[in-house]
């Protein structure tokens, strides 16, 4: 009966949308095209532009707009030209402002930057004319870099960094970039004699202040300007040809660890360690990775989080040696079945356990426009409380079609025995196949299916999702399926719950008011989710349904949104969400949600959100407060407070409350020179944590790192203490 509700509702919400106009349109049948000229002198990067060259290159300013509106008058002009010499090319862009310094909105100068709440220009290439694939510049006023690569427009790793320079000029008529993207850091095809060389580009504009986007060539703001179906052609470049192409970065690294308990010294470890990381690009096609003694210790830490719903939680890759093309695994997009999760290799055991280290990786991808072939391997060293491990990927894709690809990936995790704990060698197997098809620009199907194989338990499984999404300018309509099987093991993988098939239909129309010029979009909608069990499909495990009559972004991209979801919860198995035993049965009951921001961009923002009603047998509210202040890009200070409290829950009619404490400040003397520094306390394991991190890139991708760790149980009159300081030192040159 409740699969029939979920269906008619779907089905329902998508007919009043199919029927709207979409106003979208095709990609056009010959590329407009952007020519590039050589340089006769040499360029400096100081993001002036005052070098004749410049001054005879040609403009492209004919950019679209695509927000707040799609269509019109560019309120904000953009002029772009195109430089090339034997090792770089050279992109200049002028970003008007008739307000000019007092227009720009940057909240920090980090690395990576967030997007949609700052001032950004940036250019896409596609090198190799794959229309899939494509790699992204951005940059901001201040110079600081954001780069990515993005695959099918359907997932984007921003935390790929390569080697290229940018300077900018900030003045009274708006701000200048100027880029140094040289030919080695690119992956492009051997020039053929006698025919010219032509790259896919895209561009982007955001003026932040009133969130005028803008893309050259014109592409449907139902896309991202990533859609590379949609491309200009560059032309006229004289490329150099491939040639061996190697970067090596290696660190030194000293490292402090203490533990306490109490005022006694539990445990006490220095140790000095190289290692570092060989990039090698074979051809203009293949690039192997080699990794010894990898160290991850300026990596990003993980916040704290309190975890009150029945799934496991997924907590993203940090570590740089895995996110680069971490795009090309399989279900490298998803969230809920990840037959490769890289956070399984180098820790003991469970995904919060300790780190463990690696002795020695390996990465190889070969990639043209037609398939992709990758391969990864990782030894994990033995620990007093794990045993060694080997990490084995295998990948391969063909792409067909114009943004079609299937591929299948096998992965393989080989535990060395482990006499400690009396284990013997263990193998486990998983097969995956999957596919991303586009039959038309505006639908999206995918589908993945993944078997796994547990030689320590001689168990089999099956586990993976199906989708489908329409992405109109006014409206979205989609379906989603995961299901994973009692039995699914993936020793390299993540799965947000075992025994269980979840449906998730739903959509949203988006209205673009033109005459009420304070509202840029409001998206109504409702989304449904249904789960139940795999093994017995008529067993109903959990099912809501997420209405959002008011999901409204205003003018200046503040945003505010009401909801309500009623929920009917099936607790069949021990469940003690925060401690709090709930009794096994059957619970119905509706959560609300208010929730508010002010324009992020500003130097003084806020956030909140409410959610409140009842909660399985009692009731909980949450209420999520954020403050962020960063007078100029140099200082940004920033701090949140999470409150639950719950009462009347479970089998003891308990009440309980929690805070979470968090607070953080990042000081830059320029995008190179940076200082963060990161606190959270929470009440309910009564755990503070410091990070404290310096960082000088004091040359390109080459750093300075020093880090404080400091984690304590009972914060207030600390029982369990860990104390972790670590200087390190990297050192990138590419031949």
């Amino acid at each position: 009966m409740k699969e029939h509700i979920v269906l008619f509702i779907f089905l329902a919400c998508y007919s009043v949308v199919y029927a709207q106009e979409t106003a979208n349109f095709p990609p056009p049948q010959t590329p407009l095209e952007v020519t590039v000229i050589k340089a006769t002198s040499s360029i400096k990067i100081d993001g002036i532009l005052d070098e004749t060259d410049w001054e005879n290159a040609p403009i492209t300013d004919d950019f679209f707009r695509i927000e707040p509106n799609q269509g019109g008058a560019n309120k904000y002009k953009t002029e772009v030209r195109f430089l090339y010499d034997d090792k770089n090319l050279y992109v200049g862009a002028f970003c008007k402002d008739s307000v000019g310094l007092k227009g720009i909105r940057v909240q920090d100068l980090r690395r990576d930057f967030l997007f949609g709440e700052n001032d950004i220009i940036a250019i896409q290439l596609d090198a190799q004319n794959t229309k899939q694939y494509a790699v992204s510049f951005q940059t901001t006023p201040y110079g600081n870099q954001r780069d990515a690569q993005i695959f099918n427009d359907n997932n984007t790793d921003n935390d790929w960094n390569a080697l290229w320079f940018v300077k900018t000029t900030r003045t009274e008529d708006g701000y200048y970039a100027e880029f140094a993207i040289p030919f080695k850091s690119l992956r492009y095809d051997k020039p053929e004699d006698g025919k010219p060389v032509e790259w896919g580009l895209t561009m982007f504009r955001l003026a932040r202040r009133e969130y005028e986007q803008t893309v050259f060539p014109a592409i449907p703001q139902a896309y991202s300007p990533y859609r590379m179906t949609y491309a200009a052609k560059l032309t006229g470049l004289e490329v150099p040809e491939p040639s061996a192409n190697i970067r090596i970065e290696p660190y030194s690294l000293y490292q402090f660890d203490e533990s306490k308990s109490g005022d006694a010294v539990t445990a006490s470890d220095n140790q000095l360690k190289v290692g570092g990381d060989v990039k090698w690009a074979i051809n203009p096609n293949a690039v192997l990775d080699l990794t010894i003694n990898t160290d991850f210790a300026q990596a990003d830490v993980d916040r704290a989080v309190n975890n009150l719903e029945r799934f496991n939680i997924f907590f993203p890759e940090r570590r740089q040696f895995f996110l680069e093309n971490s795009g090309i695994w399989a279900g490298a997009s998803d969230f809920a079945v990840v037959p490769f999760f890289s956070r399984r290799i180098g820790l003991q055991g469970g995904f919060n356990a300790e780190p463990a280290p690696l002795d020695v990786g390996a990465r190889f991808t070969d990639k043209d426009e037609n398939r992709t072939l990758a391969g990864l391997y990782v030894h994990q060293r033995e620990t007093d409380n794990s045993a060694a491990a080997n990490f084995g990927i295998f990948r391969y894709a063909q792409n067909y079609g114009k943004e079609n690809n299937v591929g299948v990936m096998l992965t393989h995790r080989l535990d060395e025995s482990f006499s400690e704990l009396g284990l013997d060698r263990a193998n486990n197997t998983t097969l995956t196949v999957d596919g991303l098809i586009r039959p038309k620009n505006e639908l999206t199907l995918e589908y993945l299916g993944s078997g796994s194989y547990d030689e320590a338990t001689n168990i089999k499984g099956i586990a993976g999702k199906v989708f489908a999404g329409y992405q109109a300018n006014n409206f979205y309509a989609g379906w989603l399926t995961n299901f994973v099987s009692r039995d699914y093991l993936s020793g390299t993988g993540f799965v947000f719950q075992n025994d269980v098939i979840q449906h998730n239909p739903g959509g949203y129309y988006i209205w673009r008011p033109e005459k009420i010029k304070w509202i840029r979009r409001w998206d109504p909608g409702v989304f449904v989710d249904f789960y139940h069990d795999f093994e017995n499909p008529e067993n109903f495990q959990q099912a809501s349904i997420n209405i959002f009559p008011i999901f409204t972004w205003f003018k200046d991209n503040s945003f505010v949104q009401a909801s309500l979801t009623p929920t009917w919860q099936n607790i069949n198995f021990d469940f003690s969400p925060l401690g709090l035993a709930i009794a096994q049965g059957n619970y119905r009951y509706t959560r609300y949600l208010l929730s508010y921001n002010t324009d992020q961009s500003k130097k003084l923002s806020a956030s909140m959100k409410y959610r409140f009603g009842n909660f399985y047998d009692g009731s909980l509210n949450t209420v999520e407060a954020g403050l962020r202040y960063a007078p100029i890009p140099h200082i940004a200070l920033s701090g949140s407070y999470e409150h639950n409290t719950l009462k009347n829950i479970g089998i003891l009619d308990a009440d309980l409350e929690t805070d979470l404490y968090t607070a953080s400040l990042r000081l830059a003397l320029n995008p190179k020179v940076q200082l963060s520094t990161f606190y959270q306390y929470n009440s309910f394991d009564e755990q503070g944590r410091w990070n404290v991190r310096y960082s000088w890139e004091y040359m390109p991708l080459s750093f300075i790192y020093l880090v404080f760790n400091d984690t304590q149980t009972d914060a207030f009159d600390p029982i369990q203490r860990n104390t972790q300081f670590i200087s390190k030192i990297t050192f990138l040159k590419q031949f």
